[in-house]
């Protein structure tokens, strides 16, 4: 039997963007795959996708804003949440599946050649079904308890990719980092839970210090719920801030390539 080997050691960037558009087709069936497996044999099925955030944002609004006191500024304390959460579910669950997407597919990169990096891409696109109907709904809810429109709204989608980007961006960090030091599992869903609570889901950064906010906005996401809000209910935004949380997140996404394309060429090795 003829065998091939494949690498990938001497692509350039050019080479390698190619290399994913090539692999695409794969990159879509990792992602069916995780999307099926995650509802199989459920009894409500894509239903959680409403549960979830729901439950989450009236749990919070009740921590945050009745026995807090966090203004929300005359929005309904849930609807308030909604908005937040819509991007934190999205990042956590890509950032949760995808730091242990490589570990979990061992069997599969020690066999065959493709682009490593599909295996927490593909976390991201399956989590994309949730994201819309979380968004769907919360929209639901944005019109029945919201009537004061602007054309800010328009900007919604373009932090919706953001949160996207911070997914894909902290997902293909930890995956790699989780070959190397496998801590990592351990580590990454203590932060998450952390992380719930001290990013503005269900309150906003003007209630803070304006001496510790940028602080805050080290934090992509917080620029992007901060933007969210903007846009959807006028609510102040701080826009030096916000630049700083997308040069983070910008930061971010080029090095998280880098970092897994120096990672990749041994991932069979080491894995």
């Amino acid at each position: 039997m003829k065998t091939i080997i494949q690498n990938n050691r001497g692509l350039n960037f050019k080479e390698k963007i190619q290399e994913l558009y090539d692999y695409r087709e794969l990159l879509w069936t990792l992602a069916y795959r995780d999307f099926k497996v995650k509802y199989a044999q459920t009894f409500l099925g894509i239903i959680w996708g409403v549960i979830e955030p729901l439950l989450t944002a009236i749990l919070l609004s009740f921590v945050f804003n009745r026995i807090a006191k966090a203004n929300t500024f005359g929005i309904n304390p849930v609807l308030f949440s909604l908005t937040g959460i819509i991007a934190w579910n999205y990042f956590s669950n890509v950032v949760n599946q995808g730091t242990n997407s490589l570990i979990l597919a061992q069997n599969m990169i020690k066999k065959i050649y493709f682009p490593r990096i599909l295996l927490p891409a593909s976390k991201a696109l399956a989590a994309l079904p949730d994201l819309l109907i979380s968004i769907l709904f919360t929209s639901v809810y944005y019109l029945v308890y919201w009537n004061d429109f602007s054309a800010d709204i328009l900007f919604f989608p373009l932090f919706i990719v953001l949160a996207i980007i911070a997914g894909i961006s902290i997902s293909i960090w930890f995956s790699a980092l989780n070959i190397r030091y496998r801590d990592f599992r351990h580590i990454v869903p203590f932060a998450i839970r952390i992380g719930l609570f001290v990013t503005p889901i269900a309150y906003t950064t003007n209630e803070v210090s304006p001496d510790l906010r940028w602080i805050f906005f080290l934090n992509p996401l917080t620029g992007v719920i901060e933007g969210i809000r903007w846009c959807l209910f006028g609510l102040e935004m701080h826009w030096k801030l916000f630049g700083l949380s997308m040069i983070i997140l910008a930061l971010l996404f080029i090095t998280g390539f880098y970092f897994f394309n120096k990672v990749e060429k041994n991932i069979a090795d080491v894995i």
